[in-house]
Order: C-alpha cells, then structure tokens, then sequence
C-alpha cells in the first residue's frame, strides 16, 4: 500500500516515528508537527492509519530535533541534501569519529561545508575535481528515504538561483581543503587528469569530446582564468601555459585530423584560425572571432566538399570539433617552396672518441637506421664531415661505391674543398654512403690526434646547407680546443656548492650563442651528442640547440666496450634520426583580449615580440610561456590559440593549430580548485632554470620555496577559517596537494640541488631536460617512480587489456626498502633494481640467475631472461618502463646493492626525495619548514 508520504498535500512531509510506531507529519513551512494526517478528504483519513510503515533497512532517528521553520525547509529541500547535525538520542553519523577536515568559508554550495566535516571516509555528494563516477552518498534522514520520490518546497529552488547568480552555488569546480601535515603525497596523484575545464553553456560550437586541445598538445596552470590581474595576484599562482606542440603519438592515441582543401577561415583582424569556440551570426554567411570579436565572412568553399565535388557538411568540419588540428598550407603560407630534408653529421674522430667505441657505435646507427631517415620523396640530403685538428670531408658521387676524402687544415679560413658531391641525394648516393659508413672508423683507427675543431666544423656544415637549412648532428667526444669556439677547462671544484657556481653554468664563449642565431636565421638547428669522459662544457655546448630548437644528449664516459653504453647511444640516435621533424617552423601563441604572452621558456629563439623560431621542431619538446593578465577581462570564457607554420620533412607547408579554451571567473576559490598541479611544476621548474643562470642557483632555490610559501599564505589567508592567524594545520585545495612534494623533489634535483659534488656538466645537462621535457617525461624526472617487485601482486608485470600491468607506486622514502627485498627506482633517466641484502638465494637465482647475493655486482647491468615467471615479469616492468613514456630516452638500468658501492647507493637515495639527504630536507620537515613560514608571515 502507499505509503502517507506519497499522498501529502503540497507542504507537508511525514516521519515514521520509532517510539510511537505511527508517522508523525510536519508542516514545511511553519515546522509545525501533529500525529493527524492533513488530508482534506475523509477516505484517505481512513486510509492513512494501515500505512505500512518504511522498509527496515532505512535508519531513521529515534527523535526529532525542532527546527526553525527555514532550517526544516533547507534539511528537506535541498537537491544536493548534506547530513543533518546529530539528532540527540540518535546513533552519531559514523564521520565524526573520523579526523576533522577543515572549513572553507565563501562557499556557499548546498551541503559544502558539512561535507568537508564529514571526513576523508565519506565519498562527496558530488565528482571530485579530477572528474570519474563516485557512489552516491546515503545520508541518513534523508527525505523519503526508501519510499517514493521526495517532496522539495519551491523555496530553496528560488534561494539556489540567487546563489548562482551571486557566482556562489555555480555549477563549477567544487573546492576541497585537505592538511599537509595529515595527507602524505600518492603517487597516484600524479596520474589523474588536470581539473576539469567547465565552460558556459553554448561556448562551443560542438559536443566533440575533442573540442579542447588535450592536456599533453596543451595545458594551463589555471584552468579557470581570474577576471583581472589583481585576483591573480591573490592567488599567487603563476599563470602560464605549458605546450608540446608535436608530441609523438603512442599506441591508442587519436590522430591530429588533417584538413586538406587549404580552406583555412581566418580572423582578419588578430590572425586567430577558426576554431569550435567561434560564432556564426547573419545566417552562418559570417563568424565573430573568440578572442577579439572581429566579425569576419565565411570562406566561400567552406561550405564545400572539394573531394566529393558536391556541398558538405559544415559542422563535420574537423577545425569545428578539435581542439588540435592541421591544414595544408596553400602557397600564401611559403616565403620559398618547400626544402628537402637536410643531415648533416659532424663526427669528432679524434683519439678520445675512437678508442672510446664513439665513431663505430654512430656510423652502425647512421647504416642501420638509413632505411628510417625521413625520405618519402627521395629528396633527403645528407653529408659526412670528420674532425680533429682539421676537417675531413667526403665527396659522394652519385651512382659509385667510391668515396673519397678531402682534408682541410686551414681552420682559420673555413672554405668548402669542392662545390659538389659534399651534400648528396641520400636515395642516388646510398651506395657510396653505405660504403664511407662501413669504413669511416677504420680508416681513423690509428688517429692519435688529440683536440677538437668543433667550431670550424660547425662553420663548414653551415657554408654546406644554409641555402637550404636542415639538421646538424654533432657527435663529440672531447671538449673544443682548436679554432673558432675554442674552450678552456673552467672546471674548479673550489667553486661547486658556492655563488660562483652558476657562472659554470653560462656559456664561456659567445661564439656559441652568435652562431646558433645564425643558424636559426638559415633555418638550421643544431643536435649535440656529447661523450666525453673528462670536462666537455655542456652549459657553452648547450647552447647551440638552445637557440636552434634542437636538443642535447650526454653520455658522461661513454664507452662502447660496456653493451650498455652502447645500446643506449644507438636506440636514442636511432631515434633521432628516424624522428619525423618540421622544418622551418615559426610559432605564435594569441590570447583573448587582455591577456598577454609575457615570457617564453625552451628551445627557441624569440625573433620578434612573439615569434619564435624554430629551424626544426623535434617531437616531445616542450615550451613554457608566462601569461600576464593585463586588464579586467568580461568575457564569460577565453581562448589561447597556439600556431606553429612548418614545413613537414616529406615537402608539404602545414599549420598546426591548437586551442584551448577556458571559463573565468571572479571566485578565488574557484581558482584555487582548478589550479593544475603538474603544469605548475613544469613552468616553475623552467623559470628556476632560468634564475639559476640570470642570478645565482641559491636564488633558484629560494624562488621555489617562497612561491610555495605564498601559495599555503594565500590559501590559508582567504580560504580557510584561520585567515591570517597561526594555524597548527597547512591548508591547501585537495587538487594541489602534491605541489610541494614536486617542488621538493625540484628543489633536489640535480640541477638546482645544493651540493658542492656535482659536477658542472651533469648540472648543466640536468637544467637541458628540466627546460626541455614535456610534463609527462619531466614529473618522473623530479618526482621518481618507486615499486616494489618481489611481492607486486601476480599480475603485474602479465599483459592486461592495455598492455603490461604495472605495480602500484610507492611513495619516495627509504622506510619502505626492506632488507629481503627486490625494489625498482626510477625516473625516465636511469633505473635502479635495489636489492636487500637479505634477499633469499631463490630470489637471486631467479632474476640474475646467480646462487646468492654475495656473488652479485653492483653497477650498469642487462637483466638476463631466465625461464622462470618471475624473471619475465621483472623484465617486462623494466621494459615497459623504458617504453611507457614519449621521447627518444632509453635509461639506463644500474643494480644497486644495499650493502654494495657507497657513491651508486647514494645516487639510488637521492631519487627517494622524501627522505633527509645530505643538507636536504625530508618531506616532514620541508613541510614543517613551510608550515612555520606561513605561520611567521601572519604573526
């Protein structure tokens, strides 16, 4: 039968009564109770005293607590209903057993404060900020609670509106406060998605998932944008973006749709490309730009499918429903025709790098990864210069297995020995190429020349192809000593660990830094192999990829009789070579209204305002840009367009267009909830770059420190009940939690770490990659990972339904190491397989195939495939981790023995940076640190 509660008048609620076994019925508006049903009419009187009372399974308080009539309104109302208080007599809720949350006033969302009293144990009302279905709660005494739907006064409707439209109860990102001092970081964490993006209704044209360009193209640090610089301010979050334009695509990853009718609709007035966040108006015959709301007309062949020869479909248009697209460029888009691909390989062959294995590892690369040069179109160029003291150079003919060498001894006066057959068509001269490669390190074997012409060669290469651009690849094994460029040994260990330090870290020589804007004039980039085993300058030698948006790669001792060097140098220059690369790029970033690029970070060269060039863009590099908010911004949301004109390496002019939208707001707390953690990270880690080379590496450090200071400053000041008194908590929004173990692990990465034992070149290739690494290569980089792999569940390591099940990670402190145990550490660099000095023989036996641990070495190592499922799966971890990630890096894999060398111990240490190391602090105290200066700062 029907319960009374379905048969109310509008009003009125019931509540099953424990004591009294029979409902008692309250009046919503007054809060008025009485045992009578208030039914009109009489047979429903009859009626309403058999009502059968609720299911059991429904707990209800055993006695009612009497509310004001606006309370009884809110506690049965609400859409979203929180938790009543604790009704006297009544079982407490189970919460308040739980650790107590902490409040944040301002927010005024239905049930937000009683949900953050309500613990980490109850799951929120609604998705958290990192979106993906949560349970709905069940809340005791809840309206109809196991009967039909339940009754809600029109009241609360009205009151919620008016919330909405004061910015309080808006549908936008929820803020949840957690402590520091309580949350210990998961690694986890770091694998959720940014927050989520939740724009105004009808901003976009289409309901593509893909409308917004994906975190890894593009990613903000703020995906809500305050509406003026002083609300920033407030927050004290940088405000930046973090691109990787060409990102490399991995398996299961959606294409970059390509539009080629080169229809392309574009703003006349701020140049910005048609996009889905646009509008149509006057009957779709014209579109208002979305970032300076210039009305523009529609192309006439837009409307056109130029394929079928018929009129298309305009909103299947891709540039319509992806955030990330490319055109075909027409002609207007060339200042000259498309160039062929253009290698150019500068091979250091004197003493150091034959007898280190150097040349005959690159020269079996280079013919074993021919077949993978991008040559589509058999246009591929490629030419071959050899240097010590002087410069060799080798002429090609097409059509012959003949090669032969030219010397130059003047390296003073650079001069090209013979017009042509130096830079030859790779398909008409692959013959002789295969022939030169095959020799090339015989023919130095016995080279005892000791010294490098590293500038003069470089000057060669440019005279060979700046006509048409391209890549050099410099291989070099020594630091340069003769000619144009020469360098001296500043290495002084009296220095390291001082403020001196950072000026080991600037170019010596500006020849270096001249030549690379040179080359980006020409449209050259340049790529640095190093290898040597003593003092080679990484920080002068850097910056030629610097400026030519090229990359740098070290191999500190490189020697090619360990298979380990070996291995490592071919995969990662095979890589390189095989790398699809755009040429000729220039990118450009353009924002809406009142938002301005104010700094750029990476490897580029800023040739105008805001144009940066890029001779050759390789995939997997990453840029940062600063934004600054320059006037109050109206508009409900705005869009970063990102544009980068490149010529691909098979000859066809493309533009790729990224655009990233998002909403505004004036609410800090709103802020606050859509800060992105790992973008933060990324763009501090290339402004403390930055710092360490234009001031000194301890102002590096200090800048992290103080911007995490002002972060916890400015949350607890405006979001949390303390406000500006001492707090014995450190408050920060559930989303940003992991910011200060990131920027710890910053702060004791290599590259700005305080020591005084690192040596100049390893800190200045540390700061390359810290400048360098897209966001999903840089967090491992500065937050390691950390599994366990002698009791990884059976699974891991056996290939799931997406590939090679992983463990679970581990937070980064040694008390999870145990003596019996087998441990991988790693950070995309380098993996470590730690062994516990009391691993069991079986263990041993079955991973490295050895009767016991004492017979194990330490150091650089191949794991053997044993036949035995554990073997395998450890090996397919390791396996995974080397190829789970984009880029080219393949990292090494050391065994660390618990008891075994003192200095790869502490190398394996280092990466678990939540523990004290050396003058570095733990993560309690770097945590107690910043606690006892947001206190300091309000006393």
């Amino acid at each position: 039968m029907a319960s009374p509660a379905q048969q109310l008048p509008p009003g009125w609620a019931a509540e099953w009564d424990q004591n009294a076994q029979r409902y008692l019925f309250i009046e919503t508006a007054t809060g008025r109770t009485q045992w009578e049903p208030p039914f009109p009419d009489p047979e429903a009187m009859n009626r309403a005293p058999s009502a059968s009372p609720p299911p059991a399974q429904s707990h209800h308080h055993t006695k009612r607590r009497q509310y004001a009539p606006g309370q009884t309104q809110a506690y049965y109302g609400a859409d979203t209903i929180a938790p009543p208080g604790p009704a006297y007599g009544a079982v407490p809720a189970p919460a308040a057993a739980t650790q107590p949350q902490l409040f944040t006033p301002g927010l005024a969302a239905d049930g937000q404060f009683a949900q953050q009293q309500m613990g980490p144990g109850v799951p929120p009302a609604q998705a958290p900020y990192y979106g993906g279905a949560q349970p709905e709660p069940e809340y005791i005494n809840a309206p109809g609670f196991g009967q039909g739907p339940a009754f809600q006064p029109p009241g609360v409707n009205a009151l919620a509106d008016q919330f909405s439209q004061m910015n309080m109860g808006q549908k936008g990102l929820r803020l949840f406060t957690t402590n520091l001092l309580a949350a210990p970081p998961d690694p986890l964490e770091l694998h959720r998605p940014p927050p989520d993006i939740i724009l105004p209704p009808n901003s976009c044209l289409s309901n593509s998932p893909f409308a917004n360009a994906d975190p890894s193209y593009q990613r903000c640090t703020l995906n809500t944008i305050p509406t003026s610089h002083s609300l920033l301010q407030k927050s004290k979050i940088p405000l930046g973006l973090v691109i990787t334009p060409y990102r490399s695509l991995k398996e299961g990853d959606e294409p970059v749709p390509l539009i080629t009718d080169t229809v392309i609709a574009r703003c006349r007035r701020c140049r910005a490309y048609i996009n889905p966040y646009v509008q149509f108006i006057d009957g779709g015959n014209r579109w208002r730009c979305c970032i300076c709301s210039m009305s523009n007309e529609v192309p006439q062949l837009f409307d056109w499918d130029q394929v079928r020869n018929q009129p298309g479909d305009r909103w299947a248009r891709a540039e319509l429903n992806h955030g990330v697209v490319e055109f075909v460029a027409p002609t207007e888009y060339m200042v000259r025709p498309p160039q062929p691909a253009v290698y150019v390989f500068l091979i250091d062959v004197s003493h150091n790098a034959i007898q280190s294995g150097m040349v005959a590892t690159a020269t079996r690369t280079i013919l074993e990864n021919l077949d993978r040069i991008p040559n589509e179109d058999n246009r591929t160029k490629v030419a071959f210069i050899a240097f010590d003291t002087s410069l060799h150079f080798f002429s090609l003919p097409a059509g012959t297995t003949d090669s032969s060498m030219l010397v130059v001894s003047d390296i003073e006066d650079v001069f090209l020995p013979k017009p042509t057959d130096l830079l030859v068509n790779l398909t008409e001269s692959r013959p002789a190429i295969e022939n030169l490669l095959s020799r090339l390190n015989d023919m130095f074997q016995d080279n005892h020349t000791i010294g490098s012409a590293l500038g003069p060669a470089l000057q060669a290469a440019f005279k060979l192809m700046a006509h048409i651009g391209g890549k050099i690849q410099v291989l070099s094994a020594s630091l340069p000593s003769v000619g144009a460029g020469a360098l001296k040994n500043r290495e002084d260990p009296k220095v390291l660990g001082t403020s001196k330090e950072s000026a080991l870290l600037q170019p010596a020589s500006p020849f270096y830094k001249t030549f690379a804007i040179e080359c980006s004039r020409a449209q050259v980039s340049v790529d640095m192999f190093l290898f040597s085993s003593g003092y080679q300058d990484v920080a002068t030698l850097a910056c030629l990829p610097h400026y030519t948006a090229g990359q740098t790669y070290f191999y500190p001792a490189f020697n090619a009789s360990r298979t380990e060097d070996a291995i490592k140098f071919a995969h990662e220059f095979g890589e390189v070579l095989a790398m699809p690369i755009m040429l000729e790029a220039v990118m450009r970033v353009r924002a809406s209204k009142n938002l301005r690029m104010s700094a750029f970070h990476g490897n580029f060269f800023v040739r105008s305002t805001d144009l940066l060039a890029m001779p050759a863009v390789p995939q997997d590099l990453s840029y940062a840009i600063e934004i600054q908010i320059e006037d109050n911004i109206t508009a409900p949301f705005v869009v970063l367009q990102t544009a980068v004109l490149h010529t691909t390496c098979y000859g066809e002019r493309r533009i790729r267009v990224i655009t990233t939208a998002l909403p505004t707001t004036n609410n800090l707390s709103e802020i606050f909830a859509s800060a992105d953690q790992v973008a933060i990270a990324t763009l501090l880690a290339n402004k403390a770059v930055e710092r360490s080379l234009t001031h000194k590496l301890e102002d590096a450090r200090d800048a992290v420190f103080n911007k995490m200071v002002e972060i916890l400053s400015a949350y607890k000041a405006s979001m949390t009940a303390a406000g500006a008194g001492a707090s014995a908590q450190l408050a920060i929004s559930e989303n940003l939690k992991m910011l200060p173990v990131l920027l710890l692990g910053l702060l004791k990465n290599v590259g700005i770490r305080q020591s005084a034992q690192i040596p100049p070149d390893l800190r200045a290739y540390a700061q390359c990659l810290l400048t360098t690494l897209p966001s999903q290569l840089l967090i491992p980089y500065i937050y390691p990972t950390f599994y366990s792999l002698h009791n990884m569940p059976p699974e891991c390591g056996t290939v799931g339904e997406h590939g090679i099940i992983m463990p679970q990670p581990l937070p980064l402190t040694s008390e999870r190491l145990e003596r019996h145990g087998l441990f991988l550490i790693e950070d995309g660099q380098t993996i470590f397989l730690w062994v516990g000095r009391d691993a069991v023989p079986q263990l041993i036996m079955d991973v490295f195939n050895l009767p016991n641990y004492e017979v194990l070495r330490g150091g650089k190592t191949t794991l053997p495939v044993l036949d035995n499922p554990f073997s395998q799966r450890v090996n397919a971890v390791i396996q995974k981790t080397r190829e789970m990630r984009r880029g080219v890096y393949y990292p090494h894999l050391y065994v660390v023995k618990e008891d075994g060398e003192p200095p790869l111990r502490l190398w394996a240490l280092s990466c678990l940076i939540q523990d004290r190391a050396d003058v570095l602090p733990s993560y309690q105290q770097f945590i107690s640190q910043l606690r006892d200066k947001v206190n300091g700062s309000s006393y």
